[in-house]
């Protein structure tokens, strides 16, 4: 009973209606005179950004906003993958023989995230981790490591929302929300599928990258509003590295994991 009250009332308010109020407003001039405030609120870090906060002529230019060069450091070893985004870590673990990762106690089928069976398949028994970006967070994304991108495409035609209440009680969200795939081949053909997931309300994700080649740290895409991460590895690649752990506040550039 719990779970359907929580579903009904995530379906309310992720509407198309809603959805477009939100963005319209977000991207309206008017937004500008409650960016002090929310950057207040959510405390977010504005000496680290590129512009000054009066400078901003929306929310959503706000929310998208770059940083001052230098204000994160990409770690360069090729043998680690690094953050692709400043998140929160939610979960990480081992990709089950059944294609499954398990996400606030609810299974998440790799197929259904990627709808690409062959694609899946690559990930059977590998590992994942789970990266939440808040309202309060830097929402570009860079990529986890240099290779070349050998697939990228996008599913899915709405969102719910990916916080803690929206990944225990919505319906499937990291595997049914609209979400962009990259998937790169590294130089010593390891590959890595970068899986970013809407959130609710706005099921923008902008792709920034159109070429080939990607180094890591370069600049892949950003999203508008809350947003999540899924970074998938295939089966006895990498090791997470020894700072990974739950609910931990992890910077773009940042090792996560490391290869074998």
């Amino acid at each position: 009973m719990k779970r359907k009250l929580y579903q009904y009332l995530i379906e309310l308010t992720n509407s198309l209606p809603v959805s477009k109020f939100i963005m319209k407003f977000a991207e309206s001039s008017r937004s500008r005179f409650i960016i002090p405030s929310y950057a207040k609120i959510y405390q977010v870090n504005v000496n680290e950004a590129k512009k000054q906060i009066n400078a901003y002529g929306s929310l959503h230019d706000f929310f998208i906003r770059e940083l001052k060069e230098n204000a994160r450091k990409f770690d360069n070893n090729q043998n680690h993958i690094i953050s692709p985004v400043d998140a929160v870590i939610e979960q990480f673990g081992t990709i089950s023989s059944h294609d499954a990762i398990i996400v606030k106690d609810q299974p998440y089928s790799i197929h259904d995230m990627l709808e690409d069976p062959a694609l899946a398949e690559k990930y059977i028994n590998g590992s994942f981790i789970v990266l939440y970006l808040s309202p309060s967070h830097y929402h570009r994304i860079h990529s986890p490591a240099s290779g070349t991108v050998v697939k990228q495409y996008e599913l899915g035609n709405k969102s719910y929302p990916v916080n803690s209440w929206g990944l225990m009680y919505g319906k499937s969200p990291l595997s049914k929300n609209f979400r962009t795939i990259t998937e790169i081949k590294e130089e010593d053909h390891n590959h890595l599928a970068v899986v970013k997931v809407g959130a609710m309300f706005i099921n923008t994700i902008q792709l920034t990258h159109a070429n080939e080649k990607v180094q890591k740290g370069e600049e892949l895409a950003y999203f508008s509003f809350g947003s999540t991460v899924v970074l998938l590895f295939e089966k006895h690649k990498t090791d997470f590295a020894d700072s990974v752990a739950l609910k931990k506040e992890v910077k773009a550039g940042e090792v996560l994991a490391v290869k074998k």
